[in-house]
C-alpha cells in the first residue's frame, strides 16, 4: 500500500482518521499502531514477522543496556549493545546482501552456492536503522528508552516514514509518543503538505519517468547524445521528486498525528559543492552516517588522508545501503570522491581564496550528480559505462531527430512539467508558496493542487516510489 494508491487515499486513511478520533486520547496509540502494521502487512504479510522479531528482540537489548548503565556495569552495557548491532546488521546482511555475495562468489573459478532468492522486506534499511540509532542512543545515554513495548513498536512501525522514510529517531518524537492531542493547525498544516508532496509524486515525478524510462530501456549504444542528457536529467528531476514527494506526505502524515518529523530534503540541486549536496539530500541518511559512523570514525579531527579514508568508507556503506549492485557502489564512491576531491583543493589557500560564481558551481554539482544518476539508474554497471560513453562521446548512427517520436516527448503536460520542475529546485519560488499557504488563499490553492493529483493518482497507471526497493 502507498501512498499515492486509491486504496490508501480513498478508504485506509479516512478509516483509520476516522477510527483515530473516536477512541478515547489515551488509546490513540494502540489504533496507529494496529493501523501501521495493517498498512505494512497489506503488502508484505510475510516480511512483517521480521519487523516485529526486531521490534521484540530490540526492545529487550535497549532495556538490558539501560539496566546495565543504571549499575554501573559499562562492560554489560557494551556487550549488549555488541549483540544488539550485531543481530540487527545480521539480519540486514542475510536478507539483503545474501543474494548479491552469492552471486559474486560464484563468479570464481569452481565455485557454485544455490541463491536463496530471500525475498526482500520492503522498508528493512529504514527501519533497522531506526533501530540502529535507537539502541547506540540508549547506550550514549542521549536519550531514555521506551516506556514499553508498544510504544517501542509504535516508533518502529509508524506507517507514515515506515517505508522510505524518513529516518526518524527516537529523540526526536519521543516527548510526541505520549502527546495525541488532535490539533487543528497540525491537521490543516499536515494536509496542506500531503497535497504537496502528492502532487510532486503523481504530477511531476511519474510524467518525468515517461522520458527516463524510454531512455533507460533502449540500448545504450542506440541511444542520440542528446537523448542521453535529456534521459539522465528527467531522471535526476524524477528521483527528487519521487522521494522527496514521499518525504512530504510522511512529514504531512506525521504532522496530522501530531509528530513532527525532520525536513529530508532542502533543494538540493541549488548547491554549489558536493559538500553542500549533501547537506540537503536525504538528510536524514546523510546525518545518520555522519553521527553513527563518521564521527566515531574520526571524522576530520584525524590527518587528511584518514579523513579521505573515512568518507571512502561512509560512501561505500551509504551506496551499499542503497542496493545490492556494484552500480550503487560506484556510485557511493563516486561521491566520496567528490568529496574527498573538494577537501583536497581547499587546502590551497589560493584556491581556498578563489570566490567561484554560484552559477558555475551549481553547474558542476549538476554536471557531477548527473554522472552519478546514471550508475543509480542503469540495469548494470556495464550498461552505465557505455551510457556515459554516449553522453560525452557521441553517437554517430542515429540523429537527434530521428529518435524523438520513439521518445514520446509529446506526452500532455511533458514540457510544461519540466519547466515547473527545473524552477521548482530551486528556493525562490517554494519560499512564496510556502508563505502564500498560511493565508486563505493557501487553503484554496492546496485543496486545487490536491484535487488534481487525486483524480490523477485514481486514473493514472501506479507507479511505486523509487525508495521502496531499498
Amino acid at each position: 500500500m502507498v501512498f499515492s494508491s486509491p486504496l490508501f487515499l480513498g478508504l485506509f486513511l479516512p478509516v483509520l482518521l476516522v477510527a483515530y478520533l473516536m477512541v478515547p486520547q489515551a488509546r490513540r496509540n494502540f489504533v496507529l499502531l494496529a493501523g501501521s502494521l495493517f498498512f505494512y502487512a497489506w503488502g508484505e504479510p510475510r516480511a512483517i514477522v521480521v519487523m516485529l522479531a526486531l521490534i521484540g528482540v530490540n526492545h529487550v537489548v535497549a532495556q538490558g543496556i539501560a539496566a546495565a548503565h543504571g549499575r554501573g556495569d559499562a562492560a554489560r552495557a557494551r556487550r549488549l549493545l555488541a549483540l544488539g548491532l550485531a543481530l540487527d546488521l545480521g539480519a540486514l546482511a542475510v536478507l539483503k546482501y545474501l543474494s548479491f555475495l552469492i552471486v559474486n562468489l560464484n563468479r570464481l573459478p569452481g565455485v557454485a552456492i544455490p541463491d536463496p532468492a530471500i525475498p526482500l522486506p520492503i522498508g528493512i534499511s529504514f527501519y533497522v536503522f531506526q533501530i540502529l540509532s535507537y539502541l547506540i542512543d540508549v547506550h550514549r545515554r542521549e536519550t531514555r528508552t521506551a516506556g514499553s513495548l508498544s510504544e517501542f513498536a509504535l516508533y518502529v512501525s509508524l506507517f507514515p516514514q515506515l517505508i522510505a522514510g524518513p529516518i526518524v529517531r527516537y529523540t526526536t518524537i519521543r516527548d510526541e509518543m505520549k502527546d495525541r492531542r488532535w490539533i487543528p493547525d497540525n491537521v490543516f498544516s499536515g494536509l496542506q503538505r500531503f497535497a504537496s508532496g502528492l502532487a510532486k509524486k503523481v504530477l511531476l515525478a511519474d510524467t518525468f519517468a515517461l522520458v527516463a524510462d524510454t531512455v533507460f530501456k533502449s540500448p545504450a549504444a542506440e541511444i542520440p547524445c542528446a537523448f542521453a542528457w535529456i534521459g539522465v536529467a528527467a531522471y535526476a528531476l524524477q528521483i527528487f521528486y519521487d522521494f522527496s514527494g514521499y518525504s512530504d506526505m510522511a512529514i504531512g502524515l506525521g504532522r496530522v498525528f501530531n509528530f513532527h518529523f525532520l525536513e529530508n530534503f532542502d533543494h538540493p540541486y541549488c548547491a554549489t559543492s558536493i559538500r553542500e549536496f549533501w547537506r540537503r539530500w536525504h538528510i536524514s541518511l546523510s546525518t545518520w552516517f555522519r553521527d553513527y559512523l563518521y564521527i566515531p570514525l574520526g571524522g576530520n579531527r584525524v590527518s587528511f588522508a584518514r579523513t579521505c579514508l573515512n568518507q571512502a568508507i561512509v560512501f561505500f556503506l551509504c551506496g551499499l545501503w542503497h542496493g545490492a549492485d556494484w552500480n550503487f557502489v560506484v556510485w557511493g564512491l563516486l561521491h566520496g570522491l567528490g568529496l574527498s576531491a573538494e577537501r583536497l583543493l581547499l587546502r590551497s589557500k589560493r584556491l581556498a581564496a578563489l570566490r567561484i560564481p554560484p552559477i558555475l558551481g551549481n553547474l558542476y554539482v549538476w554536471l557531477f550528480v548527473l554522472v552519478g544518476w546514471v550508475f543509480f539508474r542503469s540495469p548494470s554497471l556495464d550498461y552505465a559505462l557505455a551510457f556515459l560513453k554516449v553522453m560525452f562521446a557521441g553517437n554517430a548512427s542515429h540523429t537527434f531527430f530521428s529518435f524523438w517520436p520513439a521518445l514520446g516527448f509529446y506526452h500532455h503536460g511533458l514540457l510544461v512539467a519540466g519547466a515547473i520542475g527545473l524552477v521548482l529546485c530551486y528556493p525562490a519560488l517554494p519560499v512564496r508558496v510556502a508563505r502564500l499557504e498560511r493565508r486563505p488563499a493557501g487553503a484554496a490553492l492546496s485543496l486545487a493542487v490536491f484535487l488534481v493529483a487525486y483524480a490523477f493518482a485514481m486514473t493514472s497507471h501506479y507507479s511505486p516510489f523509487i525508495y521502496f526497493r531499498f
